[in-house]
């Protein structure tokens, strides 16, 4: 990678992107929307359940101009959702403005391992036990999204929802490969605590990205 490259990286206005498409948003707060997805690569939260570990090394992903991703992004939706890999691993404050610049909403998902920036009208955090949040993050969370792969971990996801602000919408989501048996624990345990809600990865049911 020549220094040009590297300079321009390190300033957000290139980022390794992984891919990038036009789909509904399959999770959380907003299941259900068209959303433009930029899946940038990059990642060492190392969660062993991870169903996109080809994002983890960023070296395997073309540094693409962060003017380019927005120049195809306006074409498709008026929301964008920047996920990864972790995203935070690299700055979002200039791509994110231009996005803003452009008319488009601006989501990110992230495990919160990482340092904040970007400017966010939607800020979904999801915290892993590999590689645990940032304390600056939890205050700009709009969604906690806890992954429930086996029975302690809702004494892990109440922990960080005591960390969160008020007005964060809480959800519990099963991993995907343990499904059939984690979401009857999952709706037995909102029912009996009902600030949380249930989240599925409905993209899968429906079968698109």
């Amino acid at each position: 990678m020549n220094q040009e490259t590297k300079d321009l990286i390190d300033q957000g206005k290139m980022l390794p992107l992984m891919e990038e498409f036009y789909t509904i948003q399959g999770e959380g707060y907003h299941t259900g929307k068209a959303a433009y997805f930029i899946r940038v690569g990059g990642c060492d939260v190392g969660c062993h359940w991870c169903d996109v570990k080809e994002s983890w090394n960023a070296d395997l992903h073309p540094p693409t101009l962060a003017n380019t991703i927005v120049e195809h992004a306006k074409k498709y939706s008026d929301t964008v959702v920047i996920t990864g890999g972790e995203p935070l691993m690299w700055s979002m404050d200039y791509l994110t403005k231009m996005l803003r610049k452009n008319g488009l909403k601006t989501h990110i998902e992230t495990s919160g391992a990482y340092s904040f920036s970007g400017i966010w009208d939607w800020f979904c955090l999801s915290p892993k036990k590999t590689k645990l949040p940032l304390e600056e993050v939890y205050k700009e969370a709009d969604e906690l999204k806890m992954i429930i792969f086996n029975k302690s971990d809702f004494e892990f996801a109440e922990d960080h929802a005591a960390k969160v602000g008020k007005n964060c919408e809480l959800f519990l989501q099963p991993e995907w490969s343990r499904k059939e048996k984690m979401t009857e624990l999952i709706v037995d345990y909102v029912m009996k605590n009902p600030k949380w809600k249930i989240s599925l990865q409905t993209h899968k049911y429906l079968n698109i990205p």
